[in-house]
């Protein structure tokens, strides 16, 4: 049996993996509520907005140590299998979030999601260097990155419907099963890389090797990844590290606290942040292809990758300044605070799809999640001090000076 298209069924999977991925992350932020609102995790549970900064810090620090461990891991073992195991134990653990009984069970199990649901990541970069000539990594890295904000967009009516109908235990087991199942069609379909799987025409096959670099090209089974050292060693691996860090706060700030922000501000219930909160994710999962489709077609046109990636990510940076900027002067209600998030968002996964497929134009297959989970971690630890900020100076003054302090980082 021969399949055409086969690259595309498997970022197709690893879209879908994604979605499932942002749909168990964002349920904890719907779902938590406040300690004065009725059958939310927050009054269940008598938590308050210091604990679930704390919370949320807590995913983040595993988030970033995953990043690294899940680097090497899908280095070592392979994309295959190294999505087995990161989808197994992070469906697992959102499944088993239904048990909690107060902060330190639901800490605990936050641990478990984060550092394994930090694997998608790194694993999609390196499928993608395996599956995907140079000219198409960034529309296929950008289809995986509209998988986030597709996530982001179906989980707020999904999982408020599901905690309206049956409360929020029930829905997480509901939504915890969804990664299991996933691994069936995964084993079944993605049999083996683009050079040896059985079900790839002659045609594909030959188009995308022949259009990978000459490393990736060379590299065997038998090949040796490079060390952290190593792949710091070249300068253009900072390029990654230091533009994860100043713009993962972007993305982070409205995924944690755009719930938190709408309960707090305009007296929300968990219905009606369902009703606003999938907005703006809609111009990220357009802004995701988008980018990846521009910079395709400028390396196309003027034969450089080193432009197609920094116009992009230029162009990217601009729509994200300016919509910040608007976010403090233009934001005051909820329905203009969405639409410039939306803008804001836009412009991020514009940008980042191209700076997430950097690891890959600078190395061959072994190294690629290695730069990709330590670019993802070093970003991650930015997010983790912005979270700590947080509810101290909201608890001062206001969100304001949040957006005022993503303004600086940016600029």
């Amino acid at each position: 049996m021969k399949i055409k298209g086969l690259r595309w069924a498997i970022i197709g999977l690893i879209f879908l993996a994604t979605v499932i991925n942002y749909i168990d992350r964002s349920a904890l932020g719907i779902m938590w509520g406040g300690i004065d609102k009725e059958g939310t995790i927050a009054h269940s549970l008598q938590l308050t907005k210091d604990d679930y900064a704390l919370i949320l810090n807590i995913f983040m620090v595993f988030y970033a140590l995953g990043q690294l461990f899940s680097g090497k891991l899908f280095d070592k073992v392979g994309t295959r299998i190294g999505y087995v195991i990161s989808i197994g134990v992070w469906g697992i653990s959102s499944f088993l979030h239904s048990t909690v009984s107060g902060l330190f069970s639901l800490a605990f199990f936050r641990s478990t999601l984060g550092i394994s649901e930090a694997g998608n990541w790194p694993g999609a970069v390196k499928s993608n260097a395996e599956w995907f000539p140079i000219k198409e990594r960034a529309i296929a890295q950008g289809l995986f990155n509209a998988g986030a904000s597709i996530g982001s967009v179906v989980a707020p009516p999904l999982i408020a419907a599901l905690f309206v109908a049956f409360g929020w235990r029930i829905t997480f087991m509901v939504i915890g099963s969804f990664g299991i199942i996933w691994v069936i069609p995964w084993l079944l379909i993605n049999k083996a890389g683009p050079k040896k799987h059985p079900w790839i025409t002659k045609e594909e096959q030959k188009f995308i090797l022949e259009g990978q670099s000459k490393a990736d090209q060379d590299a065997t089974e038998t090949t040796k990844g490079k060390s952290l050292k190593e792949i710091l060693s070249y300068k253009e691996s900072w390029s990654v590290v230091i533009g994860r860090f100043f713009l993962e706060p972007i993305w982070w700030l409205f995924v944690g606290w755009m719930p938190i922000y709408l309960f707090d501000v305009y007296g929300f219930n968990v219905k009606e942040v369902g009703m606003f909160l999938w907005v703006p994710y809609v111009g990220a999962a357009v802004g995701s292809i988008a980018g990846g489709y521009v910079s395709g077609k400028i390396i196309a046109k003027t034969n450089s990758i080193d432009k197609g990636r920094k116009t992009t990510v230029f162009i990217g940076g601009v729509i994200m300044l300016l919509g910040l900027i608007a976010t403090v002067l233009m934001g005051n209600t909820a329905e203009k605070f969405v639409a410039i998030v939306f803008v804001v968002l836009f412009g991020f996964q514009f940008a980042i799809s191209n700076v997430q497929t950097l690891p890959s134009d600078f190395f061959s297959g072994k190294s690629v999640g290695s730069l990709a989970g330590l670019g993802g971690m070093i970003g991650v630890f930015s997010v983790i001090v912005m979270n700590f900020l947080v509810p101290i100076v909201v608890a001062k003054f206001s969100y304001t000076p949040i957006l005022l302090q993503l303004q600086f980082l940016f600029l």
